[in-house]
């Protein structure tokens, strides 16, 4: 499916912000009365969410977006790390008026939301860290997927990138049984991105933050919302050993491991299940009654 007819009846647009500047979002579901804001990974942008926007807007008013610095947002910083991105969530927030909502983040996304949970805590309703980063990496498996993420993201960052790479890089983030999902649409799009002379130039000082994972851990002691750890059996770096630990250190937080096939994206690889699980802890912060976590 091509991912226009993902995001049929959404609306994408732009919101401007003092500090980062443009910022492209996707929105739907305006005028109902809970907001979900969806983030993505590092490297990544709104399209991570093409599958879930439209479903879930049938009860929320959701909005994906590009961080700035990736994707189509402005590319206009020197530095960039959790810290940064989660002002400039709460800048979007203001610009939209938002004054608190449920945040869904996947990889650096649910780093990020950590991160703004813990310091904004009255502007965050329920929290969903699907595959987060920030995490302590408990793991020898972990800290080898480590290395390789940080290989993979080189080959797109030093040199040139190609289709070859950048399909490297989007396998890294499935499970073997969804590459499938991986059309040509959505690689050369990725491609694009990572081709503008924009995202060249900032693309090094945006993958610096790797190197100091440890330096910005989620205070996952200070997390006081409702809290959903939406985990695979297959996420990289950060396996379901480190979202156990983690999950022990937020005062009732609760873990989902999804049945379907999923490493990274669960939001794309297994989206049905995904959205399901959404929608019910967004709704009552309780999992569906026949999942099990």
């Amino acid at each position: 499916m091509s991912l226009w007819l993902d995001f049929l009846g959404t609306e994408i647009r732009y919101v401007d912000t003092p500090t980062y500047g443009r910022i492209r979002i996707a929105e739907a579901g305006r005028g109902n009365k809970e907001t979900i804001l969806f983030q993505h990974g590092l490297n990544g942008h709104l399209e991570a969410y093409a599958k879930n926007l439209i479903a879930l807007s049938q009860q929320f008013h959701v909005i994906a977006f590009d961080y700035v610095g990736h994707g189509l947002s402005d590319k206009k910083l020197d530095d960039y790390n959790p810290v940064i991105f989660a002002e400039q969530l709460r800048e979007l927030m203001d610009a939209l008026k938002i004054d608190a909502a449920h945040l869904s983040g996947e990889s650096l996304g649910g780093w990020v939301s950590g991160t703004f949970a813990a310091k904004y805590p009255a502007r965050v309703k329920r929290l969903m860290l699907n595959t987060a980063g920030g995490i302590p990496v408990v793991s020898a498996k972990g800290k080898q997927d480590m290395a390789n993420f940080m290989a993979l993201n080189k080959a797109n960052v030093d040199a040139v990138p190609n289709r070859d790479t950048v399909l490297a890089r989007m396998k890294w983030l499935m499970h073997p049984n969804n590459h499938q999902l991986l059309a040509e649409e959505i690689v050369d799009l990725r491609l694009k991105i990572y081709l503008a002379p924009d995202t060249r130039r900032v693309a090094p000082k945006i993958n610096a933050v790797i190197r100091r994972h440890d330096d910005f851990l989620i205070p996952l002691e200070s997390l006081r919302c409702e809290t959903l750890f939406l985990w695979t059996l297959d996420n990289p770096i950060h396996d379901l050993e480190a979202a156990r630990a983690a999950a022990a250190k937020v005062p009732g937080s609760v873990l989902y491991v999804m049945q379907g096939d999923a490493a990274h994206w669960p939001q794309y690889e297994a989206p049905a299940e995904f959205n399901e699980v959404a929608t019910s802890f967004f709704s009552t912060g309780k999992l569906p009654p026949a999942s099990k976590g």
